[in-house]
């Protein structure tokens, strides 16, 4: 298959990177304004999780090959702040046509993503990988899984090609019962982590505010408690909470219960550990919060623990 990958981002490239080691076709497509418009191949550090929980790490080279067609399968959008605009007016500007695989933080309704796809074929998603690129190595870890909106939902006729795809790169997938709302739930549950994490740490060095968190009964407990209120906060907005049980039943045991089940996670999941501490991009972190906080507040939602960290951590950036 033909694949593009918009931009030399952390995501984007990681699944760039193992499509192509499944036998695709990965091409980027980089702005000319962009600082990485030179890059030419990655050195890539990666911890995969795909045949082996605890994870496999290995080095290798990825070469990196700008667009050179008008037309792919599949294009991989995953932008930082869900900032997909730009993105589709540059594709249409320069007519590029392919499936979109959008995997984006959204905090939008689909009334707003129906507007902005201007009529192309998208299929919401959402990575469950993380990283970064640091000059030109690309460390990063990815799980065994991808979430992806059910097929009865989607409007593409290309959907089992999609699926062909990820099971190309021996990657399962999880359908939640609505995909937007499953990234509404995964961002209230971002905010009630990094809100905490950022109002005890300082923001500069991400790295050390997710080990700080991590190991801290006392910082964890608070961090149950916020995301027990942003759970509230995406039920205001109309999330039928009992379709993502699964996703929200640690957080709804009590504290003695459910703080030992997320500090032994943390210190025996190495794949988990990782992906929190390679997440850097504190603007992407603000932002997520800053969705949540916006939104309670126009909901008039009760959430003081929230709240209060969120302004903290705001004061930091």
């Amino acid at each position: 298959m033909d694949i593009l990958t918009i931009g030399l981002g952390t995501i984007g490239t990681t699944y760039g990177y193992l499509f192509n080691k499944a036998g695709h076709n990965v091409e980027h497509f980089i702005r000319k304004s962009s600082k990485k418009i030179n890059i030419t191949e990655l050195n890539v550090d990666m911890l995969d999780g795909r045949t082996n929980k605890k994870g496999n790490h290995y080095t290798d080279i990825y070469k990196v090959n700008t667009n050179t067609k008008d037309s792919y399968n599949f294009i991989f959008i995953s932008m930082p702040a869900g900032n997909i605009e730009s993105v589709i007016e540059t594709l249409n500007s320069n007519n590029i046509k392919g499936t979109i695989i959008l995997c984006c933080g959204i905090w939008e309704d689909k009334q707003y993503l129906e507007k902005v796809m201007q009529g192309r074929k998208y299929i919401l998603g959402y990575p469950v990988a993380g990283g970064n690129i640091v000059d030109t190595t690309l460390t990063c870890c990815i799980f065994d899984h991808f979430i992806l909106e059910k097929k009865e939902n989607s409007k593409i006729d290309d959907y089992d090609q999609l699926v062909s795809l990820f099971e190309s790169c021996n990657i399962k997938l999880e359908t939640p019962y609505d995909m937007l709302e499953w990234i509404w739930l995964h961002m209230a549950i971002n905010a009630g982590v990094v809100s905490i994490a950022a109002k005890y740490a300082d923001m500069k060095n991400p790295t050390a505010a997710a080990e700080n968190l991590m190991s801290s009964s006392k910082l964890l407990a608070e961090a149950v408690c916020a995301i027990r209120e942003t759970s509230k906060i995406i039920k205001a907005r109309g999330v039928n909470l009992k379709y993502y049980g699964n996703e929200l039943w640690g957080y709804k045991l009590p504290l003695f219960v459910s703080v030992p089940i997320m500090k032994r996670m943390f210190t025996t999941n190495i794949l988990t550990r990782k992906i929190m501490t390679l997440h850097n991009n504190t603007e992407d972190l603000l932002f997520v919060c800053k969705c949540l906080y916006d939104t309670g507040k126009q909901y008039n939602i009760s959430a003081p623990i929230f709240y209060n960290a969120y302004k903290k951590a705001e004061s930091k950036f």
